[in-house]
């Protein structure tokens, strides 16, 4: 019964540190925090044209964010990157 409520680490979901879970997703110029670590960025098309995406890891809890600068799209902005397990 006390596997039930406690899984092992493995099986627990990754938790979104507190400045993290404060991010506002989807959202243009919405503030990221101040241990988001930038990293590579792409470019990427939409129908207007070429945008930037810019990939963001937090150094607390190791989130993994990307960041659509895309000034035609109100509700680009950041989003989690889905991870595969």
């Amino acid at each position: 019964m006390s596997q039930e409520l406690n899984p092992p680490a493995e099986l627990k979901k990754a938790e979104l540190c507190e400045p993290c879970a404060g991010i506002q997703r989807n959202w243009r110029r919405a503030p990221g925090h101040a241990e988001l670590m930038q990293g590579l960025n792409r470019k990427e098309e939409r129908k207007h044209g070429q945008v930037t995406v810019t990939r963001y890891r937090c150094e607390r809890c190791g989130t993994q964010w990307d960041y659509e600068n895309n000034k035609v799209d109100l509700h680009a902005g950041w989003s989690l990157v889905v991870r595969k397990y």
